[in-house]
């Protein structure tokens, strides 16, 4: 277990958002990421998710949004999960590798990938 500061942890997610490629960006503009210590028992209910869960992609995935991809009303969320990050982790190397690949992973659903292939692509 690592215990870093709310900005440090910020600060590497900032990073992981920044290695994702500009050809994604725009992809991504209505995809709201939120940091939570963990799921609370109201939010493992209401997605039916365990208490270790590092992140969470809620919304519609990019290729069922159909041709145009307009965004819908409410963003498409992700949620962060830090303490439980932090709790995997021994070194602040580790959490930003940790970091780094639940977002892409969490990002992978948003453009409609499944567990399966995000495992091929070492995001799992």
């Amino acid at each position: 277990m690592i215990l870093v500061s709310d900005a440090d942890f910020d600060h590497a997610l900032e990073q992981a958002l920044a290695d994702i490629p500009a050809d994604f960006q725009p992809h991504l503009e209505n995809v709201f990421i939120e940091v939570r210590d963990r799921p609370d028992a109201a939010f493992m209910r209401e997605h039916d998710v365990p208490a270790d869960l590092l992140g969470l992609y809620v919304g519609v995935p990019l290729e069922e949004k159909g041709p145009e991809r307009a965004p819908t009303a409410l963003p498409d969320r992700i949620f962060i999960f830090r303490a439980n990050l932090c709790g995997m982790c021994e070194s602040r190397e580790e959490l930003s590798d940790e970091i780094r690949i639940t977002v892409l992973h969490e990002i992978g659903h948003h453009f409609g990938l499944n567990e399966e292939r995000l495992e091929d692509l070492g995001y799992a």
